[in-house]
């Protein structure tokens, strides 16, 4: 509607008024009808200002599919809760889980974002009630349970850690989803030692090429599977002392004969069903196998006999999942065991790709080639 006309017509009916006489209630209805419109505008009306809720970018899963599903598209801003922090997200990282979602197999536990996204790294915007140790203006990276996909998340303050010294603020991103599952998984429950062995497959993921740096810096010895030499090769780099090609070796006499029979202590698994009793039988004495994935499938068959016999421990858990206070636990180990070894030097982050964050699609598509070492990351 044209603004300047709209200005110009109470002054033509006023006069309208005076000269012809016409109505004066009819004409006294078109003024007022008239002024209201002139208070009247578009959301972008230089007239007034927007009334639009705050809004960010987030990529969203239009429906379950393929990795052309994930859009980016404005939403609204997450709503901050006592007891959490928001941060502008500087970077996210992809994780399997992540994939998963987008193909509607692993929906977010109740309450969480419906955008994907596991841990990020960024600044804090803002800090709920009852946060004491965070403040506007830190930098952080943080664990989530979804929503990491965006521009903004709003998180526990129990789940949040300080950006390790020495690593940007992107790198960040690539830490705290995998050092809480190793942690968890291979430290607190599997209870890994100085001087035991431990096999990971998958050595090349983003978990694997955590795991080797963090095996070894508690002083075990680290085996790995990989599907390639370049892949091996990474492993060997990052301080893996027995590589295996799944494509080529059998692991389970490869890792028979490095351990003159006896088996390694602890196996990492993303795996699942086709390789659980060969995993049982890669294991030596009081071995503990833990489960956190399931790509082959999730239903086997096992003769529990070679699990009695040699006192094996069979473990599996998700992150996600877990209540705010374990993860807090978990969070507050790492801060703790973790990021020292990150600031020395010891552990570092081993990041593929970078990516922009409308370009979900292409880092879901290069994650599921299996192509990469480490870390895809996309940034804000």
């Amino acid at each position: 509607m044209n603004v300047g006309v709209l200005r110009f017509a109470p002054t033509f009916l006023t006069r309208s008024v005076a000269t012809r006489r016409a109505a004066p209630t009819l004409l006294s209805v078109s003024a007022r009808l008239v002024t209201a419109l002139l208070h009247t505008s578009a959301p972008h009306s230089p007239l007034e200002p927007s009334r639009r809720e705050p809004t960010m970018k987030a990529v969203v899963i239009t429906t379950p599919g393929d990795p052309e599903v994930l859009r980016l598209q404005e939403v609204g801003d997450p709503k901050l809760e006592d007891g959490h922090v928001l941060v502008r997200v500087a970077a996210t990282a992809l994780n399997r889980a992540d994939t998963l979602q987008r193909r509607g197999m692993y929906p977010p536990p109740k309450g969480a974002s419906e955008y994907p996204g596991l841990e990020c790294s960024g600044t804090i915007e803002a800090v709920g009630k009852g946060v004491s140790r965070w403040k506007v203006g830190d930098q952080v990276c943080a664990l989530l349970a979804g929503g990491g996909y965006a521009e903004k998340v709003a998180v526990p303050a129990g789940q949040v850690l300080p950006v390790p010294a020495g690593i940007s603020l992107k790198d960040a991103a690539s830490f705290p989803e995998v050092a809480c599952t190793v942690w968890s998984t291979v430290f607190m429950m599997s209870h890994l030692s100085a001087g035991e062995t431990f096999l990971i497959h998958g050595g090349s993921s983003g978990i694997g090429t955590f795991a080797i740096q963090i095996a070894k810096y508690y002083g075990a010895r680290v085996f790995v599977t990989a599907g390639s030499e370049e892949k091996l090769a990474a492993c060997k780099d990052l301080g893996a002392d027995v590589c295996i090609n799944y494509k080529t070796e059998d692991f389970v006499a490869r890792v028979k004969e490095e351990t003159a029979g006896k088996g390694v202590d602890v196996i990492l698994d993303c795996v699942g069903a086709s390789y659980f009793q060969r995993n049982l039988d890669s294991l030596n004495l009081d071995g503990r196998l833990f489960i956190i994935g399931t790509q082959s499938g999730a239903v086997t068959q096992v003769d529990l006999r070679s699990i009695l016999a040699r006192r094996l421990t069979v473990q599996a858990a998700g992150l996600r999942t877990r209540s705010p206070e374990n993860k807090d636990a978990i969070v507050d180990e790492v801060e703790k065991k973790v990021w020292p070894a990150i600031e020395q030097g010891k552990v570092k982050p081993v990041v593929y790709k970078y990516l922009p964050l409308a370009e979900a699609a292409e880092g879901h598509r290069l994650m599921e080639s299996s192509k990469h070492v480490g870390k895809i990351l996309l940034v804000t």
